[in-house]
C-alpha cells in the first residue's frame, strides 16, 4: 500500500503553492456528476414525475425536511439551495470512492478516490459553512444583534463561544474526513487481499462486498449529518431564538 498523491509543487514558482491533482480531478468529476443529475432531473418537468424527476423531487423533499427540522421555513427556504447543493455534492463524492481506488503511474499515485476522503477538502467545506453562517447572521439580523449573541446569556461566555467557532469547523470537517478515509483504507486493503491469489480472493471477496455495502450506507449517513449540522450552525446565527 505504498501509494502517494500526484502533487504538483511550487506552482507559478511559489514555494508554498502545491496542488493535489487527484483532488482537482475528483472535485471536477463530482461537480460534473451533480450538474448532470440535476439537469436530467429538471429537464422535462411533469405534473406526475417519473424517472429522474421523481428521484430529484424525493431528494429535494428530503433536504427540505432537514432544513425544516433546524429552523422555521420562512427563514429556512433561503438556505434550501445551499443545503441541496451540500447534500448532493457530498453524497456523490462519498460514493465515488466506494467504486474503486485507482492507482496509476510508476509510483502508484492514487487518482480515483472520494474527494471527501481528503482533510483539505472537508475542512474547506466546513469553513465555507461557518463563514456563510456569519455572513447571513449579520445580513438577516444586523451586526448589533449578531455581536450581542457572543455575550448571551452572560458575558464571561465570550471566550468559550470564540473557541466554539473554531471547534465547529474542525469537528464538522474532520468527522466527514475520518469516516470516509478509514473506509477507503479498509477497502484498499481488501482489494489487495482479493488480488493476492486464490486463497486471498476466497477469504476477501465476501468481506469486500459487505464493506462496500456498508460504505454506501456510511456515505449516505455522513452526507445527511454534514448537511444537518450545517443547517444547525446556520440556524444558530440567523434565528432569533436558539
Amino acid at each position: 500500500m505504498d501509494h502517494g498523491a500526484p502533487i504538483v509543487h511550487d506552482v507559478f514558482g511559489i514555494s508554498w503553492l502545491d496542488f493535489n491533482l487527484s483532488n482537482v480531478l475528483m472535485m471536477f468529476i463530482t461537480s460534473l456528476i451533480v450538474f448532470i443529475l440535476c439537469v436530467l432531473g429538471a429537464r422535462k418537468l411533469q405534473m406526475k414525475p417519473t424517472g429522474a424527476q421523481n428521484v430529484m423531487e424525493w431528494v429535494l423533499d428530503f433536504v427540505k425536511g432537514i432544513v425544516n427540522d433546524t429552523m422555521d421555513w420562512k427563514t429556512g427556504k433561503l438556505f434550501l439551495p445551499l443545503a441541496l447543493t451540500i447534500f448532493s455534492y457530498i453524497l456523490v463524492g462519498n460514493m465515488l470512492g466506494v467504486i474503486t481506488n485507482g492507482t496509476v503511474g510508476e509510483h502508484h499515485e492514487v487518482w480515483w478516490k472520494s474527494p471527501t476522503a481528503d482533510p483539505g477538502i472537508t475542512l474547506t467545506l466546513a469553513a465555507m459553512v461557518i463563514v456563510l453562517s456569519h455572513f447571513y447572521g449579520i445580513k438577516l439580523r444586523g451586526g448589533k444583534e449578531y455581536v450581542k449573541d457572543y455575550f448571551r446569556p452572560m458575558w464571561p461566555l465570550f471566550p468559550i463561544k470564540i473557541v466554539e467557532e473554531f471547534s465547529n469547523t474542525l469537528t464538522l470537517g474532520l468527522r466527514l474526513f475520518g469516516n470516509l478515509y478509514a473506509g477507503e483504507v479498509l477497502l484498499a486493503l481488501l482489494v489487495s487481499l482479493t488480488t493476492s491469489g486464490v486463497v486471498g480472493f476466497l477469504g476477501g471477496a465476501i468481506p469486500f462486498l459487505a464493506w462496500q455495502g456498508f460504505s454506501i450506507f456510511i456515505g449516505g449517513i455522513q452526507a445527511f449529518i454534514f448537511t444537518m449540522l450545517a443547517m444547525v450552525y446556520m440556524s444558530h446565527k440567523v434565528s432569533e431564538d436558539h
